[in-house]
């Protein structure tokens, strides 16, 4: 074969794998904050709206735990997630996760918080009150319900939870890591404002019964994509999204969201330099 043939074959052969790569479904993968059901149902306005968007179809993919998604990207098994920060962060290092846009609330700001719950009747007045105490995290991998309550804990003591701490274990989910210290189960808990606040516009707690013993502001939970996917298919998931607000989509997302702006993974410094503060270990956060 003459080499210009050859060299138009071969590039046939790159644009039809292309073709390929962007004709079958596109996967969004959902770390479990809340319940997987609740989840789903909260992202479906949009899955529904990028699958429209892109023309493609577009499926949702949950894991039991936040590493499990971490696990689908790095396998190529989900192109698209919704991570936390902390889990971004390691999504980052390990499955090539490109943060493009993060959801926007009430604050009007692409941040929201930390949470270290107590019951009200609690004598604890600050953090290095609880030593000894019997404590609720989430999970190894989050940001609200790992990483930012150990950043607390460690400036408010000079220890690690595990440390500090007479019994400390991870609850799974937000959800019930909250149930943990409302039943009594633990002296303390972790969670994101956006279950707390959900869980008490439920009626499943009361702010008479819990109270924020201290928070710890983090950036937003990021959506990110692979960061091999092909350049145009990235710009136009980014577009699906951030503009999804005025094409009249019920936007949704972690917590009460208003609409998605477009972010960088610049924008996730502070996770980075509190993971290297705290001195965490990819072994300890892939639990």
């Amino acid at each position: 074969m003459k080499p210009t043939l050859m060299a138009s074959a071969l590039a046939l052969t790159l644009s039809l794998a292309a073709v390929s790569a962007q004709a079958r479904d596109i996967i969004m993968g959902l770390v479990p904050a809340e319940n997987n059901e609740e989840m789903i149902a909260k992202f479906e306005p949009m899955r529904a709206h990028l699958e429209k968007k892109l023309g493609q179809k577009v499926k949702v993919f949950t894991a039991t735990d936040y590493s499990g998604v971490i696990e689908a990207m790095k396998k190529k098994r989900v192109d698209i997630a919704w991570f936390g920060p902390l889990s971004y962060y390691l999504a980052e290092q390990e499955a090539g996760a490109e943060a493009f846009a993060v959801g926007i609330g009430s604050s009007g700001k692409p941040t929201y918080w930390s949470y270290l719950l107590v019951p009200a009747n609690s004598p604890a007045k600050s953090v290095s009150d609880l030593r000894g105490k019997a404590a609720a995290f989430v999970d190894p991998a989050s940001g609200s319900g790992g990483l930012g309550p150990s950043y607390m804990v460690k400036k408010g003591s000079g220890m690690m939870p595990e440390q500090f701490f007479g019994k400390f274990i991870w609850a799974g989910t937000h959800d019930a890591s909250i149930m943990a210290v409302k039943n009594g189960t633990v002296d303390v808990a972790a969670a994101a404002d956006a279950t707390y606040e959900r869980m008490l516009k439920a009626g499943l707690i009361s702010a008479d019964t819990l109270r924020i013993l201290s928070r710890l502001e983090l950036p937003g939970p990021p959506l990110t994509y692979r960061k091999d996917l092909p350049a145009d298919l990235k710009k136009n998931i980014q577009d699906a999204i951030v503009n999804a607000h005025n094409e009249g989509v019920k936007v949704s997302g972690f917590g009460t969201v208003s609409r998605y702006d477009a972010i960088t993974p610049a924008d996730y410094q502070p996770v980075r330099d509190m993971v290297k503060e705290l001195g965490l270990k990819k072994e300890q956060m892939l639990k």
